[in-house]
């Protein structure tokens, strides 16, 4: 495995890359950041990640060391020294360093990072017989400490429930809000087909906007199947014909277990391979 990093633009072998330990993206999760792989070697949706980036960045008051179009050719010149077949990027963009406070004030010029590793695929067994996940109350919506849209760095949500749901030998975590109902995956979005349409949890329930759940709407609604950003509850979940999860490393990912138990027989279902059909062919176009 081929790890390169850039640091502001300085590309290094990842063994001997290193960050100053008063950077607030260290010191406070204060970074936004996006993933990113790329199919024949090539980054998929970049200008799609790369916009949500700068939105997650406006909404943090992050102020971006790069356009759009110079943060795009730093990736290109990270990935062509990883030289790996296939790639997992992860971009970074720190408030800076400075003395150690919460006042965003005490931050120097931002720190940007880039990241490229080589890419790690899901098991073909685990799409052919389906993932299991645990439904983890958060207590709140997993967004509510940063605002609304906002891809930040700070995820200790996530990764609690996340160690939670693998202790109960579960793939994903699935998380719950104050009220109950469902949000997001720990790094995942969640739909379920019932009755033929597709529905997932809206954005305002307080969950990010993912890339591949955005393209998977695109393509239900293409494919004539009826699309519904609703409120769900766990019973939506278990008592559904189907569940998937939809992430940039995952793709579409059926879920066939909730909480030890069997659901959507067992088995996954023709409207997630019929959509996980449709993106493949989309990252070969």
């Amino acid at each position: 495995m081929t790890t390169v990093v850039a640091i502001d633009g300085v590309v290094e072998p990842g063994e001997t890359a290193r960050i100053s330990v008063l950077d607030r993206g260290f010191l406070y999760g204060d970074s936004v950041y996006e993933v990113v792989r790329t199919y024949r070697g090539r980054p998929f949706l970049l200008a799609e990640h790369l916009a949500r980036l700068e939105r997650s960045a406006s909404l943090l008051g992050i102020p971006l060391p790069l356009a759009r179009e110079a943060q795009g050719e730093e990736i290109e010149r990270v990935l062509a020294a990883a030289q790996n077949a296939e790639s997992y990027l992860r971009v970074i963009i720190t408030r800076g360093n400075g003395p150690i406070g919460l006042d965003p004030a005490l931050a120097s010029s931002p720190t940007r990072v880039v990241i490229v590793t080589e890419l790690k695929s899901l098991p073909a067994e685990l799409y052919e017989r389906g993932a299991a996940i645990c439904l983890i109350p958060a207590g709140r919506s997993t967004a509510s400490t940063i605002p609304q849209g906002a891809k930040s760095g700070n995820y200790l949500v996530n990764i609690m429930a996340l160690g939670a749901a693998r202790r109960r030998g579960a793939h994903e975590a699935v998380m719950l809000d104050a009220a109950g109902l469902i949000t997001e995956g720990a790094s995942s979005n969640v739909f379920v087909v019932q009755g033929g349409a597709l529905h997932t949890p809206p954005l305002h329930a307080g969950i990010l906007e993912g890339i591949t759940r955005r393209k998977v709407i695109e393509l239900a609604r293409g494919a004539g199947i009826e699309v519904h950003e609703r409120a769900l509850a766990p019973a939506d979940l278990t008592g559904a014909d189907e569940v998937f999860l939809t992430s940039t490393l995952r793709e579409i990912l059926p879920v066939t277990v909730i909480d030890g138990a069997e659901v959507a027989g067992g088995r996954p279902g023709p409207v997630a391979l019929k959509l996980r059909e449709r993106y493949r062919a989309l990252t070969l176009a």
